[in-house]
């Protein structure tokens, strides 16, 4: 049975896609607004979340960022759900990282067949990335809360590489593809060199990956991961590039400039269970930790969550 967290602030409306989607064998949560439903994912976090776009106080869109924007809640699908059928609001909808969109009114089978797709889709590219071949969402989210679960203290490395988007504009997606598998590579590497029984490699997607290790052992984990990024970007680009040390790119804003071309941040985040709070806010003291690492210099941070 899959959980959907459905927000709209029209009680009519909530419970008719309850009713719907209970039918169709799925737990639904109810929520009236956007401000609930990220409290309510504070708390539990859905398989599959639906959000009515036009909300009081937080919209559907300001909840779906917040959602996309954390690494760790990323995974979840996002179903908008709203009266709008104007291409802008669908536009709006896709870039603050919407999965699928439906306008009311609805028929129930369209709505049905949606949820199952998504769900579908989340489940099967949740258990392994298909560019590095490592576990994904999903077996990722397991096996932090089997540790949880388990009682057991240990920390999670959260590595991001830097400038990435620039990195794939300028030597082509092919050489950004060929990154992430070497990246992987060289983490399961490291992980057999440096790591111990029970260590766990996992990619969150894009360019984030994950590796969960023992207090310990995570910090030299994470130290050789960053030392050796250096030879996997050189493997792709070749040593010259590497010694250059940057290359001409486009930032967000579209403004030409140089980055830097070998960079790699990590986040080692050491978590004792009886101070365990969610997965979100994990993903939370995460980003928060890799602003951080990046503005430092040092692409390191090491803390307690």
């Amino acid at each position: 049975m899959s959980y959907i967290l459905f927000a709209d602030d029209n009680e009519d409306m909530r419970l008719m896609v309850r009713a719907i989607l209970e039918a169709a064998g799925h737990e639904v949560g109810l929520v009236p607004d956007g401000s609930a439903a990220l409290a309510s994912l504070r708390e539990r976090e859905p398989d599959l979340l639906i959000l009515d776009l036009a909300m009081p106080a937080v919209s559907g869109f300001e909840v779906c960022r917040s959602v996309k924007s954390n690494a760790f809640t990323a995974r979840i699908p996002v179903l908008m759900l709203t009266a709008r059928t104007e291409i802008e609001s669908k536009v709006a909808g896709f870039e603050a990282g919407a999965d699928d969109y439906l306008s009311k009114p609805f028929d129930p089978r369209e709505l049905r067949a949606r949820v199952t797709a998504l769900l579908r889709l989340v489940k099967r590219e949740g258990d392994r990335n298909p560019t590095s071949g490592l576990p994904g969402g999903r077996a990722i989210e397991d096996e932090i809360l089997r540790r949880v679960s388990g009682h057991q203290a240990f920390a999670v490395c959260y590595f991001d590489i830097d400038f990435f988007k620039a990195f794939a504009d300028a030597f082509g997606f092919a050489a950004a593809d060929q990154v992430i598998r070497g990246t992987g590579a060289m983490m399961r590497d490291v992980l057999g060199a440096f790591g111990g029984e029970g260590d766990f490699l996992g990619h969150i997607g894009g360019d984030d990956f994950l590796i969960l290790s023992t207090p310990r052992q995570a910090e030299s984990i994470a130290r050789e991961c960053a030392r050796r990024f250096k030879g996997t970007i050189g493997e792709v680009v070749g040593e010259e590039a590497v010694r250059h040390g940057t290359f001409d790119g486009v930032d967000r804003d579209g403004t030409p400039r140089q980055f830097p071309i070998a960079a790699l941040s990590c986040v080692v985040l050491t978590t004792e269970p009886e101070r365990w709070v969610s997965m979100q806010h994990l993903g939370t003291r995460a980003a928060d930790a890799k602003r951080r690492a990046k503005q430092s210099g040092s692409g390191l941070v090491v803390e307690g969550v």
